[in-house]
């Protein structure tokens, strides 16, 4: 389950914003979502490095769901973790030399439970 945002600017200056996700039905469509209404919600290139965007726009998913009183599960939240995780992982493998304070719980990746 994923999702994508964009945006096409015309040459007549005006834009169009998409996105790609799933029908949100339950907690994890409606994080994924949220998340990628996020990106337009919060402005892409509003924040830098990427990976920043990244973390404002799940912010914006899971603020929004606790607005809505919608179900935020563990899942959910280890969904964002995961994501996050890769975000700085990417970002540090193309050269980041500072990651921001926000993606610092982020750099590990999480430790997953045993069955």
């Amino acid at each position: 389950m994923s999702g994508v945002a964009w945006q096409v600017t015309y040459r007549d200056g005006s834009v169009s914003k998409l996105l790609e996700s799933p029908k949100p039905k339950g907690p994890m469509s409606a994080a994924i979502f949220l998340h990628e209404i996020g990106h337009h919600a919060i402005g892409f290139g509003t924040y830098k490095p990427r990976c920043l965007e990244e973390f404002y726009a799940w912010k914006f998913s899971i603020d929004k769901m606790h607005e809505l009183e919608l179900n935020v599960t563990d899942r959910v939240h280890e969904r964002m973790h995961d994501s996050l995780n890769y975000a700085v992982e990417k970002a540090l493998r193309r050269g980041l030399k500072k990651i921001p304070e926000e993606l610092l719980p982020y750099v590990e990746p999480r430790v997953l439970r045993s069955a």
